[in-house]
């Protein structure tokens, strides 16, 4: 989880746990209303929060997929460029082999 979720899930309970207290202390209702309401609260915050999970696993999950695809990719055209690039050096290595042979003949005659 993001910091900047993990801050906002902190503050959401803090939020929820302060509410209920102070709902409690200044409630004019009877206890069993109060708990009710509380217990509503509790409910509509936990609802929330697993509104806010979903959302961000899903995310998550979107952003693993790309960056797995990134990578694949990455991994592709690193190993196109090294074949290209061992097609060039074993080319290059050819020509100087046929310009040593030519140059050794030259030294036989």
């Amino acid at each position: 989880m993001s910091n900047n979720a993990g801050n906002t899930l902190i503050a959401l309970i803090g939020g929820v746990a302060i509410g209920a207290g102070l709902g409690v202390l200044f409630a004019p209702a009877k206890g069993d209303k109060t708990r009710a309401k509380i217990k509503d609260g509790y409910k509509e915050a936990k609802a929330d929060l697993d509104y806010k999970y979903q959302g961000l696993s899903e995310e998550m999950k979107t952003k693993l997929k790309s960056a797995k695809f990134d990578l694949d990719s990455s991994y592709e055209d690193l190993l196109s460029n090294m074949s290209d690039k061992t097609e060039e050096v074993i080319s290059f290595l050819e020509i100087k082999l046929a310009d040593l042979k030519e140059q050794n003949g030259k030294f036989k005659k």
